[in-house]
């Protein structure tokens, strides 16, 4: 039996272990949870929403008690741990703001008679989550689909489960009845079972792409809908009419945030040959200043990856890189000697024999590409098998148009670092998933789109 344990990336300190559930608690789970739709979807849509706005404030009254768990969970920094809580208030406010009005009932034009479209929740939802946003990845399912009437299954990442616990108290708190969402510290074998139960009708992941075909497999067999968000190598273009300046202080921001542990991080940073001798000198200043040390600590820039593990996939990546003939030009500030940290790193000449060239690198590592032209950086950009989000940095419309054009991804972003909202869809094409998170289209994914005609 797999355990949860909670892990102190800043000292390897263990501060707490929890069981995995039985196979039995697993089954009254599903149960409990499909009890629990039949009378939360037949509360009015006002009532629910209200409950999703107690919500939001009550992570606004706990924003510190929350971030503290994530700081000692998986490393991020106060700063960062607040950010992501004030976004996750955010989206529970806008879904309870906004989301009625988006599943009302919708009248369709037809020759003769009426058309009407309605709105109506599928049933139980199973939501896999990752550990680098353990309060943000939850709350772009939980958020729309408990407005719409869906109840949730929530399994967090192993090295999160105080976080998942304190959140679902949260909600209890807030006014979500026991059953509608559920934290269930299940294994990977259990996983495929709550998939599979004739109550479950969907299931939300996010994280790697071997992940997201293992789970899209057996929701495709047992005939479920999903919505898969997964890994990114975001390409970052900085063109020769861009401010130079300004892009550089983007790319420091979008690339180490988090530790560099984002999946729409900006991982591959192309630079047009023009500027790129001026890009390089100012971005690699700026990843020399981010002040790496204990994420509890404010001021910290650059925590400790979430793992000694991570830390050595890391490693390994770099060492790969100079070992194909890459070169680090810069390695920043000397990292602590005990805990799960990497020296935030900028690679240049990376050559196509090295894994981080095309791979996801999920870490504080910077690959920077010089390409002569547009049409290069393109090339460059397009060429990964992921699709997930992007940057572009230029002043000229029409250029920044065709790229945007022939960019093979999901967003762009531009002349700003990726960035999420409430109100904005999230999500990829290629290898970075299935479906879209956020927004109206986020809150349309898990949902019975009925007709009603009358003749």
């Amino acid at each position: 039996m797999t355990d949860y344990r909670v892990v102190d990336p800043a000292t390897n300190t263990v501060l707490a272990t929890y069981p995995a559930v039985t196979d039995d608690e697993v089954a009254a789970a599903v149960e409990g949870s499909a009890e629990a739709f039949r009378a939360w979807r037949a509360r009015p849509v006002a009532d629910r929403a209200a409950v999703l706005a107690e919500v939001a404030a009550a992570i606004r009254g706990e924003i510190d008690e929350l971030g503290a768990i994530a700081t000692r969970e998986m490393g991020k920094t106060v700063a960062e741990a607040h950010g992501e809580l004030q976004i996750v208030a955010d989206i529970f406010d806008y879904y309870a703001e906004q989301g009625p009005g988006f599943i009302a009932d919708r009248t369709l034009p037809v020759a003769e008679g009426e058309a009407t479209v309605r709105f109506e929740p599928l049933g139980v939802l199973l939501g896999i989550m990752p550990w680098n946003y353990p309060y943000y990845q939850i709350a772009r399912l939980a958020a729309p689909n408990l407005l719409l009437g869906n109840t949730v299954l929530l399994k967090p990442a192993p090295a999160c489960p105080e976080s998942a616990y304190a959140f679902q108290r949260l909600l209890r708190g807030a006014g979500i009845p026991e059953g509608v969402y559920e934290t269930v510290l299940a294994t990977n074998e259990q996983v495929r079972s709550v998939i599979e139960h004739p109550a479950v009708q969907g299931v939300s992941l996010t994280g790697s792409e071997r992940a997201g075909r293992a789970v899209g497999e057996i929701a495709g067999r047992a005939l479920k809908k999903v919505v898969l968000e997964l890994g990114g190598s975001d390409p970052f273009i900085v063109l020769d009419d861009a401010d130079v300046v300004e892009a550089a202080k983007a790319a420091v921001v979008g690339r180490m945030g988090n530790a560099g542990q984002a999946c729409t991080a900006a991982k591959r940073i192309i630079v047009v040959e023009d500027v790129y001798d001026e890009f390089l000198a100012e971005f690699t200043r700026g990843v020399a200043a981010l002040r790496v040390g204990d994420p509890a600590v404010p001021g910290t820039d650059l925590g400790p990856l979430s793992s000694e593990s991570a830390a050595a996939t890391i490693t390994e990546f770099i060492e790969d890189a100079v070992a194909a003939g890459a070169r680090a030009v810069a390695g920043g500030p000397e990292r602590p000697a005990t805990g799960a940290f990497v020296q935030p790193t900028v690679l240049v000449d990376v050559p196509e024999a090295a894994r981080a060239y095309r791979e996801e690198v999920f870490g504080p590592v910077a690959v920077v590409h010089k390409v002569t032209d547009v049409e290069e950086a393109i090339r460059v950009a397009n060429d990964t098998p992921f699709g997930l989000g992007s940057a572009v940095f230029g002043k000229d419309p029409d250029r920044l148009r065709q790229v945007v054009d022939r960019l093979e991804v999901g967003m762009v972003a531009i002349n700003h670092s990726s960035r999420t909202q409430a109100d904005l869809p999230f999500g990829g094409v290629k290898a970075s998933g299935i479906g879209r998170e956020l927004g109206e289209f986020g809150l349309h994914e898990f949902v019975n789109v009925k007709l009603v005609r009358t003749v």
